[in-house]
């Protein structure tokens, strides 16, 4: 792996370094299955053998994150401790587990001149990957690039300096170990702001961005990038109570949505409730809500049901909250609530509670979001409860991945084409 701190000539440093992550690539594309997952296994083993360095780092971190009084939900995303880390280690074993997504058949046929054509799913290349205040982001994105066949470049932000780098020192011997190239991995340890501003610029080497922060630094990346940006844009995600729902099941899927780990962008922001229910469930699901230590904030309809509530506002309802605040809003019926979720929502995560069938259909099919969900909660949408061992985002765009990005996320295709001699007329 190779660590940068940036001093003087920062622009020659980083095409020096993206160059280096491109010849790594062409020779990490070449790896085979059996000793990518070997690396990765080791990469776990090394994740807990270094666990009082990673611990202590992270405590620098938080120190620093008090001294500034960051908030509580920022905190809870940066704290590590050893179930964390294990969970780490564990998403890198999981990802050795799964199978290798290079080299697959995507798909054969045969022409009538005898061209026989298969269409064969590649490396992207080069990924970089421009992220803040989520330690784990750092192992789980080697993980996935690593197991893909891609370089990555990480630039982490200044909140989690020090923990992100101890978990690349940790682990940073492994490619040594195996005689592969640092440059597989790439490390940029400046908080230079301007770093950023050069490696957009760098689309010669680095073939894929991968923003994961908040608004201010997506909209930074997507403004200035000369280099395709998949967005990890952030999770006003929705759940609707429908006609007829079962009380117990809401309630549960809705604690558990909010306030389970509010911090992320997976948790809901705003419920809504069918209009035909809300009178006899709205005030028990609030209680419940307050006892946990929800602000919940309401509707017209919702403040006469239950009284003493902070209005929503317009603001309100396209807002990620990443904290105890709930919005809630009495709709009419499904259509009404498939409309405010295409209209506020993120395209994050959308669920409905609901015992009709048809309407499950209805907003399975009309909810314009990367993950839609009946009578489960919104908090699944994640690479490794989805089975991929972990992600490298969540994607909110539509081209050329939507949802959790694991392992086929970070592949492309080429066409391989084998003939015998033929000519075009």
């Amino acid at each position: 792996m190779k660590k940068m701190k940036l001093r003087h000539n920062l622009k020659g440093q980083l095409v020096c370094l993206a160059r280096e992550a491109k010849e790594a690539s062409r020779v990490l594309a070449a790896v085979s299955s059996e000793k990518k997952n070997t690396v990765l296994k080791y990469m776990a083993e090394s994740i807990m053998a270094g666990k009082e360095q990673i611990l202590a780092a992270n405590a620098k971190d938080l120190k620093n994150a008090a001294l500034k009084r960051l908030g509580k939900a920022f905190v809870e995303r940066l704290a590590l401790d050893e179930r964390r880390l294990m969970e780490m280690a564990e998403s890198l074993r999981e990802i050795a587990r799964l199978e290798d997504p290079v080299d697959k058949n995507i798909r054969s046929w045969v022409r009538p001149n005898g061209l026989a054509i298969s269409k064969v799913s590649v490396p992207i290349g080069v990924i970089l990957i421009i992220y803040e205040s989520r330690p784990n982001v750092t192992s789980d994105c080697v993980g996935l690039c690593f197991k893909s066949g891609n370089a990555v470049i990480l630039r982490g932000g200044s909140d989690a300096i020090n923990s992100n780098l101890a978990i690349y020192e940790v682990i940073a011997g492994v490619l040594d170990r195996y005689g592969l190239p640092r440059s597989i991995v790439s490390f940029i340890d400046s908080t230079d702001r301007k770093a950023v501003d050069v490696l957009l610029t760098l689309d010669e080497y680095i073939n894929l961005v991968m923003p994961r922060g908040g608004e201010s630094l997506i909209r930074q990346v997507r403004d200035r990038s000369k280099i395709p940006v998949i967005k990890h844009y952030k999770g006003v995600c929705h759940v609707f109570v429908d006609d007829g729902a079962d009380f117990i099941m809401a309630q549960r899927i809705i604690l558990n949505a909010k306030v389970q780990r509010p911090g992320v962008c997976n948790a809901v922001e705003t419920l809504l409730v069918h209009q035909n229910l809300a009178e006899d469930f709205l005030p028990t699901m609030i209680e419940s809500l307050q006892d946990a230590g929800v602000q919940v904030r309401g509707d017209l309809l919702t403040r006469k049901i239950v009284k003493g509530l902070k209005v929503a506002t317009e603001k309100d309802w396209s807002t990620e909250y990443l904290d105890l605040i709930l919005s809630v809003k009495v709709v009419k019926d499904i259509d009404e609530a498939v409309r405010h979720i295409n209209n506020y929502g993120s395209s994050h995560s959308d669920t409905i509670v609901t015992q009709n069938e048809a309407n499950a259909q209805k907003f399975l099919k009309e909810v314009d979001s990367a993950c839609v969900y009946v009578n489960a909660s919104t908090r699944f949408t994640d690479g490794y409860q989805f089975g991929f061992g972990a992600e490298i985002g969540i994607s909110t765009d539509k081209l050329h991945a939507r949802g959790p990005m694991g392992l086929e996320e970070l592949t492309t295709y080429k066409y391989v084409i084998r003939g015998n001699g033929q000519i075009r007329e």
